[in-house]
């Protein structure tokens, strides 16, 4: 059996190194996308359940106030009309890009 030369073994361990670290970087996007999804799910369940009337009707304050300095995009806005209404709706750019 013929060995590798130790330059090529260390090339072949770096891109493997890289391999992994686009893999894990992957999975983190795909569980930060998830967490985000869950929690949108659950605010719009409560937003929506009448379980809590008071609460509901809190959360919905706080979401007109928050909501329109959140969204930044071009669009955005329009998916959340019925939260904060269309008088609201002009997206804010004072947050940062930290998302």
């Amino acid at each position: 059996m013929v060995r590798k030369p130790i330059t090529q073994r260390i090339a072949e361990l770096e891109e493997r190194r890289r391999v992994l670290i686009t893999r894990l970087s992957k999975q983190e996007r795909a569980r930060d996308t998830r967490r985000k999804i869950l929690i949108g799910a659950l605010v719009l369940h409560r937003l929506e359940s009448a379980r809590d009337p008071a609460f509901s009707t809190r959360l919905r304050d706080w979401l007109r106030a928050e909501l329109p300095g959140f969204l930044t995009r071009d669009g955005d806005s329009e998916l959340f009309e019925d939260i904060i209404g269309p008088a609201q709706a002009e997206p804010s750019h004072d947050r940062e890009e930290s998302r």
